[in-house]
């Protein structure tokens, strides 16, 4: 493997297998921090199917779409103080119980949004479910990648984003076991308190990172934890560049500060965080504008907009994209140290930006073949049950489906085909129950399309190109590419990036189908993948298979993307450093 281990015939997946046989211990660290991920993969996804009944439940929820996007992005505003309170956490108090403490406040937010009497409260459980998902998106990745050896460290790191997409398709699959019970939304929410109290006793029996522990001059507990980790010869290896890394954070502690401000300043005064600052941002804002968690917090709205009514029906299918996003994560295991992450992560957002451009046509074809609005069966629903909009408007004799919808009124298909002229009614509650009651279709949020199943099938494709690459890799990027001593201030920073980009996608994106419709939006997230395919191409240097040392020596040489700054490369080609 090229700049990789010794044996180069063999991937680091396959090399993790092998060190997990030989030490059980390893991946026993990787699988009971990795939970973290789950709870941060299950309220991504679980979101998406209760907010169908939440709109169902509290009316003015299903009335306003600005209340629909705060309850989706509360939590990513939660996760935003989260991961900037785990970065100072995690240095002050250690990895461990950092962790912990997400998984208290992780199972307190559940159990809030469980008993919730009003809108408000539902909002209050999500910001304190973000506060724990927040600290553990970037303290779990930092735990296992330091409690890694260098050659299996990406695959065990992947265990974390494959356990997040395992929670975001649990979360799918509780969705659908509860849609036909009394209470729909609260148990979906409220299940989340279980791998939260998991984790939670799970990490009270295992160890604090060998890492931060030797930096907290406890060698002999690092080194304890090592020798279950490592060889008898790795062991001493690991110890001597974990002391060398020391000495550096010693000779600079005088300018490093005590608080977290004066260490944030003179940290960016260091040329190395700085190039690994820009490239951990960059992955990190980039991950979120390619529009994944549109897909992830509406990924049933969105299977709605291709024209599949039914919830039960879009929250099936939304099993299917988040399973394949699991499988995604799988093929980044597999691959992520074989062929590097810089080189998958364009590879994906090449396939992203293709998958998002046909998915903009595809659902600009939709729209432009609607069905037609009969104006005779639009009336015989009563003057008050017809779609005020409709009945005024100059041109209404033009109308399809998808101006309807457009004007905040509902289309009452017509019975026995859907794709023949139907009525447009208003809004309401007691309308659609009408409609319903006629055994007819009510469509809200998409209009009934031929081709709706192809839009679903290529928003599959979206997935299985996002997640081996951008999906996994951000955070695997941004466990490894910083100096130890600033390693959680730039996690966390990046961290931070990472959900308030978040924030801006989830809390605008139901406002932007509005505007622009579902073509328009994929476009535009289409655009700007484009511009962060440019922005990794040019930032992010390649870091598989190499000790942290050695990555701190290729970013103080400094990144050329048209020229290797892989130190084991430029070794062989007799470069040096």
């Amino acid at each position: 493997m090229e700049g990789g281990p010794p044996a180069a015939d063999k991937t680091e997946f396959t090399e993790c297998f092998r060190k997990a046989r030989d030490s059980p211990y390893v991946l026993r660290l990787a699988l009971s921090a990795g939970i973290g991920g789950l709870l941060f993969g299950y309220d991504t996804g679980v979101i998406s199917g209760a907010l169908l009944y939440i709109r169902e439940d509290f009316e003015e929820v299903d009335k306003k779409t600005w209340l629909q996007e705060t309850i989706v992005s509360m939590a990513v505003a939660g996760a935003i103080i989260g991961a900037a309170l785990g970065g100072w956490m995690t240095d002050k108090f250690g990895r461990k119980l950092s962790i912990l403490v997400a998984d208290v406040i992780f199972l307190l937010g559940a159990v809030v949004q469980a008993i919730a009497p009003a809108p408000w409260v539902i909002i209050f459980g999500r910001i304190l479910v973000g506060l724990g998902v927040g600290m553990a998106s970037m303290t779990a990745p930092l735990y296992i990648s330091e409690a890694s050896p260098a050659r299996i460290r990406g695959a065990l790191v992947s265990t974390n984003g494959l356990l997040i997409t395992g929670g975001q398709f649990l979360s799918y699959l509780v969705n659908l076991a509860f849609t036909k019970v009394r209470g729909t939304w609260r148990w979906m929410v409220g299940v989340a308190a279980v791998p939260a109290v998991v984790q939670f006793i799970l990490m009270l029996s295992l160890p604090e990172s060998p890492r931060w522990l030797y930096g907290q001059d406890k060698q002999d507990e690092a080194k304890g934890i090592l020798q279950k980790i490592y060889s008898p010869e790795e062991v001493e290896e690991e110890m001597k560049a974990m002391h060398e890394s020391l000495e550096i954070e010693k000779a600079d502690e005088a300018s490093i500060g005590n608080n977290v401000m004066d260490k944030i300043r003179n940290a960016m005064s260091n040329v190395v965080f700085r190039r690994a600052l820009y490239a951990g941002i960059a992955v990190q804002v980039v991950q979120q504008f390619v529009g994944i968690n549109t897909v992830m917090y509406y990924s049933p709205t969105i299977v709605q907009f291709a024209g599949i009514a039914s919830n039960s029906t879009a929250l099936a299918l939304s099993l299917v994209t988040s399973g394949l996003n699991a499988v995604g994560s799988i093929i980044s295991m597999m691959f992520v140290d074989r062929y590097g992450r810089r080189k998958l992560m364009i590879i994906s957002m090449i396939g992203i930006i293709l998958s998002l451009v046909v998915l903009s046509v595809t659902f600009y074809q939709a729209a432009k073949h609607a069905p037609a609005i009969s104006h005779q069966d639009s009336l015989n629903f009563g003057g008050n049950s017809t779609c005020q909009a409709y009945t005024t408007a100059p041109k209404f004799s033009s109308w399809n489906c998808m101006e309807c919808l457009q004007a905040e009124c509902g289309f009452c298909a017509s019975t026995g085909n859907e794709f023949l002229p139907g009525a447009c009614l208003a809004g309401e509650k007691e309308v659609r129950g009408v409609c319903r009651a006629k055994s007819r279709v009510w469509f809200s949020q998409g209009c009934p399309s031929r081709i709706g199943m192809l839009a679903v099938a290529i928003l599959g494709i979206y997935i299985i190109m996002y997640s081996p690459g951008m999906g996994t890799i951000p955070w695997i990027l941004n466990s490894e590419i910083y100096p130890l001593r600033f390693r959680g201030i730039g996690g966390g920073i990046a961290a931070v990036a990472n959900w308030t980009s978040n924030l801006i996608v989830s809390e605008s994106f139901l406002s932007i189908i509005k505007a622009l419709g579902a073509a328009g939006t994929f476009l535009l997230f289409a655009g700007f993948s484009l511009v962060g395919l440019v922005a990794i191409f040019l930032l992010v240097p390649e870091t598989k298979g190499l000790q942290f040392e050695e990555v701190e020596k290729m970013l103080q040489k400094g990144y050329r993307p048209f020229k290797s700054s892989h130190p084991k490369k430029d070794q062989e080609k007799g470069e040096g450093i």
